[in-house]
């Protein structure tokens, strides 16, 4: 009889192969990977905009934006052009979302209360603005109810940014009110509270676990459209970035400068409420 004598294959041969995608993707994921994939990334736009730049026989003149940041002249210290029109931006972004949190939090509760005409009135708010552009919305604002209330071009813009983005704002509030359990209605209702007591005491300090994080994207969101109102010429810092450019005609370097104080702006803002919500998980 022939005796069939069977040979083990090396297990490791398919399983070096999965043990050699999951190291990969490890490394996909470390954080120095992470970095060096970021930097790769930024050299590549970096060196594409430099190669067009010189294929265009641009001239750099990075050595005149500190003027425009800051200065110190016979006078002493100066803020530079750029760094007056960040302030603009953050005065103006900061009146637009206080104003869309009222507007929102308003059209939150119409939706929640049951009542078909605020539960109408606020589908209707809701499906109008998200669904209007927000540069028909801002001409809207300024041509139209500006001229018959008399608005200027700076109330009429705070106006329809804090219209734009209490749309959002709103079901971001009523996403984080759905989320407390029904259970905090009727304790509170147990204890002989009032709507209003409940909204103030109850629902709403717990409900701000929920709406941190997209709250946090909602104000970035805000500084960032608020450079719509360049359009109109209202001072920020968009605008006063096109008026710079037409007297020094540096494209490149004002627009970069602006690009990166937005961007510090934003991961500011991020890194802020990161902390606030850490310090909110802690004490809840």
């Amino acid at each position: 009889m022939s005796r069939h004598t069977t040979t083990d294959r090396p297990a490791s041969q398919p399983g070096s192969t999965e043990q050699m995608v999951r190291q990969a993707r490890k490394l996909l994921k470390s954080t120095p990977m992470a970095v060096l994939i970021y930097l790769g990334i930024m050299y590549l736009i970096l060196y594409g905009c430099l190669a067009g730049a010189e294929a265009m026989g641009y001239n750099w003149q990075w050595y005149r934006m500190p003027d425009y940041l800051f200065r110190i002249t016979d006078d002493g210290f100066q803020w530079g052009e750029i760094s007056i029109g960040l302030v603009k931006t953050i005065q103006l972004s900061t009146l637009s979302f206080v104003l869309a949190l009222v507007i929102g939090l308003i059209v939150a509760l119409l939706r929640l209360s049951g009542l078909v005409v605020g539960t109408a009135v606020a589908i209707v708010f809701l499906e109008f603005v998200r669904n209007m552009p927000l540069l028909v919305l801002l001409y809207i604002f300024y041509y139209i109810i500006g001229a018959i209330f008399d608005l200027d071009r700076y109330s009429a813009s705070i106006l329809c940014l804090a219209v734009f983005h209490a749309a959002l704002v709103s079901e971001i509030l009523r996403a984080a009110i759905n989320a407390i359990s029904v259970g905090q209605w009727e304790a509170a209702r147990s204890i002989g509270m009032s709507t209003l007591q409940c909204y103030r005491y109850i629902i709403l300090p717990q409900s701000i676990k929920f709406m941190l994080p997209p709250m946090t994207g909602e104000v970035v969101h805000m500084v960032k459209s608020s450079a719509i109102v360049s359009v109109i010429a209202v001072a920020e810092l968009t605008t006063i970035g096109r008026n710079l450019i037409s007297d020094t005609y540096m494209s490149f370097e004002i627009w970069f400068t602006i690009a990166a104080v937005y961007m510090v702006v934003t991961l500011m803002l991020s890194v802020f409420v990161t902390f606030m919500e850490r310090r909110y998980a802690v004490t809840t």
